[in-house]
């Protein structure tokens, strides 16, 4: 059976800042304490402070990014998964308008489904990288095509930019699937946390204008896609808000106000905009959603939430809703993968099969 790995994104957002040390560093001290990172790094502190002296030396940050690195299986592309790395989506040099393809190298002939990451990292860190331990699996049998997409961060531009970003790579993917044999009406979307986030918006926004953007050549293609597995995502940023727990959502710091360019309380219109449950519909696709129930970043309540919309919608395919026992911000399980498998098989290849939603219990992160 594939395997692969689902890390919490705290983890991803730690791992994506290799070269961020200095920065982190405020008091140029050659070590970082807990208060000097940011939210979501700040969550894994206690396993990259390997020697528990209350610092993060360079040393015990490297070593924790190489740990990562080898997880994700960012390290090497089996012999027969071919990596074509920074292809601009967007018709710009940004390098965060980016996507990297993951490829089996026998496809000729083929017209490939399509498998695509978005990573997590709070909206304010991560790499396309990362999704390469999750994506690449399903590449060895040749059976699909992957893609792992990079936007911008928080930083850089606010809501709505990102969902922007991700729109222009599914629709650069649709202009270029003669190129490398991808069937266009056959792309699965794959995130978490706010990857995850992410692609339910991909899934319950597809024809809603505002959300389109206008960048790339292929402003003309859908970006509507045909399957979506979101795990972790935050889904209502309003009753996000009211939150309380480690990230202190709903304050002018955390991650969801750093994207909106405000609190939602400040910013309600944006808020609303960027909660996937805003557009839920009848004609939204297949969703799989996974939560860690011990999840004490996202709330489980926030996939609930989702859940419980898309139902109300009437969609014409109901979600698959797993609740991860004692998962927390971040879990592997291979019965989850098996069932990942599934779906992916029937709503891209269209081999029919029963997906269960009974729970699963893991060892939580």
């Amino acid at each position: 059976m594939k395997r692969f790995l689902i890390f919490a994104f705290a983890a991803i957002s730690f791992t994506s800042f290799a070269d961020q040390f200095d920065d982190w560093d405020k008091n140029h001290d050659g070590k970082l304490s807990r208060d000097e990172l940011p939210p979501g790094p700040r969550q894994v502190f206690d396993r990259v402070d390997t020697n528990h002296d209350g610092f993060v030396s360079r040393d015990e940050h490297e070593a924790f990014l190489r740990r990562r690195q080898q997880q994700a299986g960012q390290t090497q592309a089996p012999q027969n998964v071919e990596v074509i790395p920074n292809l601009p989506y967007a018709d710009t040099e940004n390098p965060k308008q980016t996507l990297d393809l993951i490829l089996p190298r026998d496809r000729a002939g083929k017209k490939l489904p399509l498998i695509v990451f978005i990573h997590g990292g709070a909206w304010l860190a991560g790499d396309k990288k990362s999704g390469y331990g999750n994506v690449m699996p399903f590449m060895r049998d040749g059976n699909y095509a992957g893609a792992s997409v990079e936007y911008r961060f928080s930083q850089e531009a606010t809501w709505p930019a990102q969902i922007f970003d991700c729109k222009a790579a599914i629709r650069w993917l649709r202009g270029n699937a003669e190129k490398y044999n991808f069937d266009p009406d056959h792309i699965a979307v794959w995130g978490g946390s706010a990857g995850g986030h992410l692609v339910a918006m991909l899934g319950t926004s597809g024809g809603v204008k505002d959300l389109e953007g206008g960048l790339g050549k292929f402003t003309n293609e859908s970006s509507r896609v045909q399957c979506v597995v979101d795990f972790f995502g935050p889904a209502d940023f309003v009753s996000l808000s009211k939150t309380t727990n480690t990230i202190h959502f709903g304050t002018a710091g955390s991650p969801e106000s750093k994207l909106l360019g405000g609190t939602p309380s400040e910013k309600p219109d944006a808020a609303k905009s960027a909660s996937p449950v805003t557009y839920a519909s009848s004609d939204d696709p297949p969703f799989l959603i996974a939560h860690g129930t011990a999840d004490n970043t996202v709330p489980f309540k926030q996939s609930e939430t989702l859940n419980q919309a898309l139902l109300d919608a009437k969609v014409a395919t109901l979600p698959v809703f797993i609740h991860v026992v004692g998962g927390g911000h971040g879990f592997h399980s291979d019965e989850l993968n098996r069932r990942i498998g599934q779906f992916f098989d029937m709503h891209l290849r269209g081999i029919k099969s029963e997906i269960s939603a009974e729970p699963i219990s893991v060892q939580g992160r």
